[in-house]
């Protein structure tokens, strides 16, 4: 341990006077450590990723106080813990922000509840006309939420077979809509829920 700790101020030595391929040795020395560490905080890899280089990026930064550090490690996984914890602050206040902001329940007026259910009863009507496979896609689509490459290995189909059936469904649906009186964008069909 005596013999790591003196290597590594060894580096920090050398990082203080520009040296670009000991910065580069205590990278990836470090680097799979504090990705562990930041991952299992914050549990999200991109963030992880952001958090590996501005800890590195305030180290190359601060290559002038380098000298004075007696716990490379130690400072290192300061700042580490620091940009985790950042960011978990920031992410809980924006998620507290969003549910304040969002309103429990939209409100419609009675002539929309009225356009709104009998375009869901139109989508339900169109639906239960799909052929069989498609009609399953579409449901495990809509109603479980499942993505393309999901769907594909439940029911044994290529990703291009389960994508072009779900665009042949809601072109169906689209048509179906159109025959029935309603207009609108065929994005809002993506969003109808059975």
């Amino acid at each position: 341990m005596q013999a790591d700790s003196l290597d590594n101020k060894q580096l920090f030595q050398l990082i203080s006077e520009g040296d670009e391929s000991a910065f580069r040795q205590l990278f990836h020395f470090y680097a799979p450590q504090f990705r562990a560490v930041a991952l299992h905080i914050t549990k999200t890899a991109s963030v992880t990723e952001d958090i590996l280089q501005e800890t590195f990026l305030r180290l190359w930064i601060s290559r002038d106080k380098l000298r004075e550090i007696e716990q490379p490690r130690s400072w290192m996984l300061r700042i580490v813990f620091h940009q985790c914890f950042s960011y978990l602050r920031k992410q809980a206040i924006h998620n507290k922000a969003v549910a304040t902001l969002a309103p429990a329940e939209p409100v419609f007026s009675p002539e929309e509840d009225i356009a709104y259910d009998f375009m869901r009863a139109q989508v339900t009507l169109a639906v239960q006309q799909l052929p069989p496979q498609a009609k399953r896609i579409y449901l495990l689509s809509r109603e479980q939420g499942l993505k393309i490459p999901e769907i594909a290995a439940q029911l044994s189909l290529s990703p291009n077979t389960v994508k072009n059936s779900l665009v042949r469904s809601l072109q169906a649906i689209r048509k179906h809509l159109e025959h029935s009186g309603i207009l609108f964008p065929a994005f809002i069909i993506w969003l109808l829920r059975v």
